[in-house]
């Protein structure tokens, strides 16, 4: 790894390609290191995370949403939405206010239309009021990333906090960001006295019940971003006994000194309506997250609610089985609130790096495999079998053959880790 502010960037850096539709087109290859324009900066990829949305953007190619018709024939795409960058190389225009080897974040839902190559957009980009990094803009599996202007347009660029925290936990807080801002999304309506106007309160209900559906990587991340609002009790379920151990290696200490009862309940084993019912005295949980993409759980997440609660659905379905029932009665008579969230914000993950920087928030309780760029596809397959959970991150400038399967991922093992290669 370059030391900092001793930026020799080559002329080709490696990079995952993707030039058609499906992983027969899916490469890590040399291609010619970008320059920045006027208004654009260079960056080195420091980590880089493996996304699981990856799967579908390759499978799909120009018919994904967020490819908007780009035909990944004729313009490759470098792919990749979860990073931790330090800049290289400041455009003329923009010296001054950015610096080489400054480091940052970068929120890859970026808000903004495109600005460049409009031409390889259905209608020219008419429309498009969103586009994204690793999709259609420049993304982070690769030695060295563009940073175009609609990302610094849409502010998406974020500075990290002092002390600056590791490569990968700055690369994992993307994933975990969506979780703070499926979070945000919960809108409470309280109204104390009854004579009073009605008040909002964002967010999960402090001092409520939780109920978490799924102990897969996103749960897990759900229940460490929900010890910020302090409820009394996090329920959490799974068929997966093993994942729900991990619930309690991982989060059983620290819940005990936030005063949060942590419950993980094998939903083979146990009713979850039973626990969520002798918890709340059958009066049913305030908020109902449901982090599985699967109709049946969503359906039986409506079952766990109270009234004036929230279900947040932010498992996505496949397509052909997004339409559910519900029984409306529930909605009607209990007077819940039913949302969802698709990724986050510039402001979500600022939020996420704060929760982390006041050691709310520990990433590396999500990290489960390391390796190098070369091994990005490998890890797709991996994700695709259900091989791993939990993140996988790789660091591009560092060449290594062997993947590493961790428990967790500290400050001190990437030091360890990067040392080695130097």
């Amino acid at each position: 790894m370059p030391k900092q502010n001793q930026f020799d960037v080559p002329a080709e850096m490696r990079a995952l390609v993707l030039d058609g539709v499906g992983f027969d087109h899916l490469e890590v290859r040399r291609v010619p290191t970008p320059r920045p324009g006027p208004r654009q900066l260079l960056a080195r990829v420091d980590a880089a995370g493996i996304c699981t949305s990856l799967i579908k953007l390759v499978e799909q190619g120009p018919n994904h949403s967020m490819i908007y018709g780009w035909d990944t024939s004729r313009w490759p795409l470098i792919l990749g939405d979860e990073g931790s960058v330090t800049l290289v190389e400041v455009g003329r225009e923009l010296q001054g206010r950015y610096h080489p080897g400054e480091r940052y974040a970068v929120q890859p839902a970026v808000e903004h239309a495109p600005i460049n190559h409009l031409e390889r957009y259905r209608d020219h980009g008419k429309g498009i009021g969103k586009v994204a990094v690793g999709y259609t803009l420049p993304g982070h599996l690769a030695e060295y990333m563009l940073i175009g202007e609609e990302v610094l347009a849409a502010d998406c660029l974020i500075p990290l906090p002092k002390p600056e925290p590791p490569y990968a936990h700055v690369a994992v807080s993307e994933p975990i960001s969506c979780c703070v801002s499926a979070q945000e999304h919960h809108v409470h309506l309280v109204q104390q006295p009854l004579t009073q106007p009605r008040q909002v309160l964002r967010g999960l209900r402090p001092g409520g019940v939780t109920v978490i559906i799924g102990a897969g990587a996103m749960g897990r991340m759900h229940v460490e971003v929900g010890f910020s609002y302090r409820p009394r009790a996090i329920i959490i379920t799974d068929l997966i006994q093993e994942r729900l151990d991990l619930v309690n290696s991982l989060f059983g200490e620290r819940a005990k000194e936030l005063g949060i009862a942590l419950y993980a309940v094998n939903a083979a084993q146990t009713d979850p309506k039973q626990v969520v019912d002798e918890v709340t005295e059958a009066r049913g949980a305030d908020d109902v997250i449901v982090a599985v993409g699967s109709p049946k759980a969503m359906q039986i997440g409506l079952s766990y609610v109270g009234r004036h609660s929230v279900l947040n659905l932010f498992g996505g379905l496949k397509k052909g089985e997004e339409v559910v029932g519900f029984d409306t009665n529930v909605v009607h008579y209990k007077e819940i609130n039913i949302t969802g969230s698709s990724g986050g914000s510039a402001w979500d993950m600022l939020r996420t790096l704060e929760l982390t920087a006041q050691g709310q928030l520990n990433p590396g309780n999500h990290i489960t495999r390391i390796g190098d760029l070369e091994h990005a596809i490998e890890f797709l397959d991996m994700i695709k079998a259900q091989q791993i959970d939990g993140k996988a991150v790789v660091y591009p400038h560092r060449r290594t053959e062997r993947i590493l399967a961790v428990r967790s991922w500290s400050a001190e093992d990437e030091a360890r880790y990067l040392a080695e290669a130097e």
